[in-house]
């Protein structure tokens, strides 16, 4: 923990953009309830490919959820993260009026950017030619305007920082933030990730032969793959101090982050390496590995991923592994912003008091070992407190950031 005279930071807000709806409310719920986000892909022609499901954001409409931001200037990730930001900013209580006074920064993660605008111009260049690119669509192609877009759209005027550390990236996002609000460097932080669903991440996963056949089962003996899904998550960072003068809801305490970048393969993850960013986590958040009551999974359902990722909390946690499962099992994967939707279902479970449910595991993996607990099929009632958030991502790029109840 915290040791006395440094800044606590805590999460009030939550705001979301998933496949089960619009608002963190309908997503937190979808979750405990079992539902699933997943369905037909809408977002692109699919015709060709054998896997035809995606968690996809199903009637989306920008211009309902924006008020600020143009939507025909800015791409649909961009879009998502605007538009989370909005919600967890009216969740945590800050008026726009004090927000806009006080020093901030905007923080969110990717893995492909503004991917559907990339696509869009790629087909152009093949089809048309170089000479026929759509300036208004090279306009919004940079990727860095993902945190500028919350900026623009809650009119502030701090840091806005977008960061590229693929499936962990919103592990980072919340590590950055987290850093600038305990140095004082700023007094409300926006943090979290966007990625939209494109023919291209779809098809590049299926060539890597890890799309599910059909839904994504996390932990199963029988689990062959990923579903691709899109999305945006956002979380809302000030300091226990602040929060509590001006009587806000707290959802969880911020007790730290470990990361790490092994670079061992470009796919692979390497337990190893997991293992030493889960040790660091607990390290800087001042905590024991007993300490941790859950841990929400990276869990991407691929046979290597998860046979890896508990390998790796053996290692770390001495043997034992806490109860443990995976949200992607529901919404999919959705890439740069799932690390988010793991913090911010983190924060929810210490809050609400649940353990999220592995939706679709049927029978656990008898090859991951004794001990797994993947909270099968329904959400557990257990007030967690101290929730464990894992984000993987390809090239070793490794982020595990720890939530905790607000503690006297």
């Amino acid at each position: 923990m915290p040791e006395g005279g440094e800044r606590r930071v805590v999460v009030s807000g939550l705001g979301a953009v998933s496949s089960m709806g619009m608002g963190a409310r309908r997503l937190i719920d979808g979750i405990r309830s079992g539902r699933s986000g997943i369905g037909p892909i809408g977002q692109f022609d699919a015709t060709g490919f054998e896997h035809l499901l995606a968690g996809e954001v199903r009637d989306f409409d920008p211009a309902g959820h924006l008020r600020s931001l143009p939507p025909e200037r800015w791409g649909r990730s961009s879009q998502f993260a605007a538009a989370a930001a909005r919600m967890a900013v009216s969740d945590s209580g800050i008026g726009p009026a004090r927000l806009s006074r006080l020093r901030t920064a905007s923080v969110f993660g990717t893995t492909n950017g503004e991917s559907q605008l990339l696509e869009s111009l790629g087909e152009q260049w093949t089809f048309q030619g170089p000479e026929h690119l759509d300036s208004r669509l090279i306009d919004q192609v940079d990727a860095g305007r993902i945190s500028t877009a919350v900026n623009v759209e809650l009119g502030l005027t701090g840091e806005a920082v977008t960061l590229g550390t693929a499936c962990a990236a919103g592990n980072y996002s919340v590590g950055y933030a987290y850093d600038l609000i305990r140095a004082g460097e700023v007094d409300v932080a926006l943090c979290g990730g966007a990625d939209a669903s494109n023919r291209a991440t779809h098809a590049g996963f299926h060539r890597l032969g890890a799309l599910a056949a059909t839904v994504p089962r996390p932990f199963d003996e029988d689990r062959d793959g990923i579903v691709t899904a899109e999305g945006g998550a956002a979380l809302v960072l000030e300091t226990l101090d602040s929060a509590l003068r001006r009587d806000a809801r707290v959802y969880a305490e911020v007790l730290g982050y470990g990361m790490s970048c092994d670079a061992h393969h470009m796919t692979n993850p390497h337990a190893p390496s997991i293992a030493t960013c889960i040790r660091t986590a607990h390290r800087n958040a001042g905590i024991r590995p007993e300490d941790v009551d859950y841990i929400c999974a990276h869990g991407t359902g691929t046979p290597a991923n998860d046979s890896t990722e508990i390998a790796a909390v053996r290692d770390a946690f001495g043997g034992r592994v806490p109860p443990i499962s995976s949200i992607k099992s529901a919404l999919g994967h959705t890439m740069g912003a799932a690390a988010a939707f793991g913090a911010l279902i983190s924060c929810a479970a210490v809050h609400e008091g649940f353990l999220p449910a592995s939706s679709t595991l049927r029978t656990v993996d008898p090859e991951l070992g004794p001990g797994v607990d993947c909270v099968p099929r329904t959400s557990r009632r257990v007030r967690p407190r101290v929730v464990e958030n894992h984000g993987f991502a390809f090239g070793g790029n490794n982020a595990v950031t720890i939530f905790g109840e607000v503690a006297a």
